[in-house]
């Protein structure tokens, strides 16, 4: 039975939404977690409270299935098949994983609707569709020997998620996970396990083995910390903070140095030259800046404009805000909901007060919403006169927060733009090609748009330079490298 988005409310209202572990063959003993919606910060429903136990059988579940071969073994088009059902599944129950997702991390349901659950659909057809059309390699040899490259999967992958795109990013790693013949044990952010419940869930039903995926929930410092240390484990593929990321390379260290894959924080240059299409390009800065309230790591916080255009740009982005709505995200004409979480929304206000203590110059916003329920709601907000002394040009705010800086030449836009320890995305807006050619090659980013704000498509890997991750690419053919090793077998005539 599908669930309709008005179900999902209603449910969280009376507090009955529930996600909890799902593992073949075990029942958690431990306890639960209040789940709060950042809405209006009611319990909207409880999350199992896992514990290392609860990794434990997750992966004794996971390595049996693999070396049974019941997912490893299938032949490529049976893997291909079984993924477009799961696909199929989350087409039809698209309405309740968007609203499970407006629900639990406060995004609004027109993106989980319109954008967040179609991109999250669009992974799995894609993986799966990729998964027979890959080949291996023959090496150049004489004819006294037969040298075969081959790729295989790694065996069991752990997988840590963040909260603010809750099934894009579960899609973005399971996908790809699975279609290369690994089995995945899941571990969702707490803040936000419901989609991730629910689409394991439809998983089995469309035919993954149970021991192939599965799902534990709970703490970061419990469950996430078993899950990266065990023993067990062949890799573990994270996105989040780099600060949280630098742990998963510790337990690595200090376990079974399991391959680890980071995709961890950002502070994303937006460039705007003299000779831009200002009126094309505001409402992409402004997207840019305040998608998904700006808890996006490839988000575009930092605004470096040429001094003589400064103005005019101004201008048109103040003017622009009118369309950033924000309040409840269940409206459809709400375009900013709230910080997930107190800590969260406390960490951004404490950059607002800190960059006006250190001379920026509040150009729009600025004001925190307490009249919505959890109080939790800070507007979007422009600074100019920014400076890369001060701590919102450095540090990722994940808030509504856009530092504008201005320059004068070409090479002191580069340089402003690369005066950072993060290198996951970078936009810029010129009408001259040599210059664009130019620039995209000069700044230090895994993904450089022109002309427009992108992360590119599921075609094209997505990932970061520096302190922004390492170890392999999300989305693209270039995914499944993370999830494959690579083996030589040499036949002697």
């Amino acid at each position: 039975m599908t669930l309709t988005k008005d179900t999902i409310f209603e449910q969280a209202a009376r507090a009955e939404l529930w996600a909890g572990h799902l593992i073949p063959n075990h029942s958690s003993t431990g306890g639960k977690l209040e789940n709060r919606s950042p809405i209006d910060n009611s319990v909207i429903g409880h999350i199992a409270d896992g514990e290392g136990r609860d990794i434990d059988a997750a992966v004794t579940a996971a390595r049996a299935s693999f070396v049974s071969g019941e997912w490893s073994e299938l032949a490529p088009a049976e893997r291909k098949q079984i993924l477009l059902r799961w696909a199929a599944l989350l087409q039809a129950n698209l309405e309740e994983l968007a609203a499970l997702d407006c629900i639990d991390a406060g995004k609004p349901i027109t993106e989980c609707i319109n954008t967040d659950m179609p991109a999250t659909i669009e992974t799995f057809y894609w993986y799966a569709e990729v998964i027979d059309k890959l080949f291996d390699k023959v090496a150049p040899t004489g004819k006294e020997a037969l040298g075969l490259v081959v790729r295989e999967p790694m065996g069991v992958v752990g997988v840590v998620l963040p909260w603010n795109f809750p099934a894009q990013m579960f899609a973005w790693k399971v996908a790809p996970a699975l279609a290369a013949g690994n089995s995945v044990v899941v571990k969702p952010a707490e803040l936000t396990s419901l989609s991730a419940y629910r689409m394991v869930q439809l998983a089995h039903q469309a035919g993954v083995p149970p021991g192939a995926l599965t799902l534990v929930c709970g703490l970061g410092e419990k469950v996430g910390e078993a899950l990266g240390r065990h023993d067990d484990v062949d890799m573990v593929s994270f996105t989040g903070s780099t600060e949280v990321g630098r742990y998963f390379l510790q337990y690595s260290a200090q376990s079974n140095l399991k391959e680890i894959v980071l995709e961890c924080g950002g502070k994303s240059p937006q460039i705007v030259f003299e000779d831009a299409d200002l009126e094309a390009a505001a409402p992409s800065i402004l997207a840019a800046a305040f998608w998904n309230m700006s808890e996006n790591c490839s988000c575009g916080s930092r605004l470096i404009v040429h001094a003589s255009i400064k103005e005019a740009l101004l201008a048109r982005l103040k003017a622009g805000l009118a369309d950033w709505k924000v309040g409840d995200p269940r409206d459809e004409t709400v375009a900013i909901g709230p910080m997930i979480e107190q800590a969260h929304f406390d960490k951004v206000k404490t950059y607002l007060e800190k960059t006006l203590a250190q001379g920026g110059t509040l150009a729009a916003g600025g004001n925190i919403h307490d009249g919505l329920g959890s109080g939790w709601y800070i507007e979007p907000t422009i600074f100019d006169n920014i400076t890369p002394e001060m701590t919102i040009f450095q540090e990722e705010v994940f808030g509504p927060l856009l530092a504008v800086t201005s320059f004068n030449t070409d090479q002191q836009a580069i340089d402003l733009a690369n005066n950072s320890n993060y290198g996951l995305a970078a936009s810029f807006y010129t009408r001259s090609l040599r210059r664009a050619h130019h620039v995209a090659r000069a700044v230090k980013a895994g993904t450089v748009s022109v002309n427009g704000f992108s992360e590119g498509s599921i075609a094209t890997p997505f990932g970061g330079y520096k302190q922004s991750g390492f170890g392999g690419r999300d989305k693209g053919v270039e995914a499944l490298d993370q999830y494959l090793q690579t083996k030589t077998i040499w036949y002697v005539n």
